[in-house]
């Protein structure tokens, strides 16, 4: 079984039941080849951790943004909370050495561990949360995530570059936006799609990504830079 006793000290976050954090980092494909094993998978502490996680991200940026309307929180905290975010700040603080896979999961190093990744911090912060209330997972978060947001902000990231380029596009050029797939690689479980955006006969931009929704979503925001629509 894996020491988290560096883990902790990297994170300087000491658990009062082992139990609690091992059972964070175990994603079910273990429990398959581990039988045996007299702890449960990691889903109902990632349930948990999911629902503390979006009420932190959601207070914070409540009292942050005081002129943001609901729609503008909402999209904010859907940028903050986002897999690719998470799996991000997963892989920074060390949690990809401790995952707790089958043999086949622990060879996956694509998409799939990327969300795997996710998920276990959101059952990390379930964890805090047992173990230790939720003013030690707040100020967890709030070293680990929440230094993201003026990234996000900054950048305007918490915008949907999809429904912002339609709204430009019907403004300037009369036209509603169509993405079509241009290509795909990989295997089933890590596709990679380039998707190309189209003001009606016309390629305006590409965009890569794991998913048909990531690679449109990048062809949107390469479109605004192209036009330079960006605001």
């Amino acid at each position: 079984m894996i020491n988290f006793s560096n883990f902790e000290k990297k994170t300087k976050v000491i658990f009062k039941n082992k139990k609690l954090l091992e059972q964070a980092f175990m994603h079910r494909s273990y429990i398959n080849e581990n039988p045996s094993t007299n702890l449960s998978h990691n889903e109902r502490l990632e349930f948990l951790g999911d629902a503390v996680l979006e009420l932190i991200v959601t207070n914070f940026i409540y009292k942050k943004y005081p002129n943001y309307a609901e729609g503008e929180l909402t999209a904010l905290r859907s940028a903050l909370v986002n897999a690719v975010i998470i799996s991000e700040i997963a892989t920074d603080i060390g949690m990809n050495d401790y995952l707790l896979l089958s043999k086949g999961e622990a060879k996956d190093k694509g998409k799939a561990r990327s969300y795997i990744l996710a998920n276990t911090y959101e059952a990390y912060i379930g964890a805090l949360y047992l173990d230790q209330g939720i003013d030690v997972v707040d100020k967890f978060v709030t070293k680990t995530l929440l230094p993201k947001t003026e990234e996000i902000v900054t950048k305007k990231l918490w915008r949907d570059a999809k429904s912002l380029v339609q709204e430009k596009a019907q403004e300037f050029v009369n036209f509603t936006p169509a993405y079509k797939v241009l290509k795909e690689s990989g295997p089933d479980h890590d596709k990679n799609f380039t998707v190309g955006i189209y003001f009606g006969t016309n390629l305006i931009a590409e965009g890569k990504g794991q998913s048909k929704q990531e690679a449109e979503q990048k062809a949107a925001e390469a479109a605004l830079k192209v036009k330079n629509w960006m605001d």
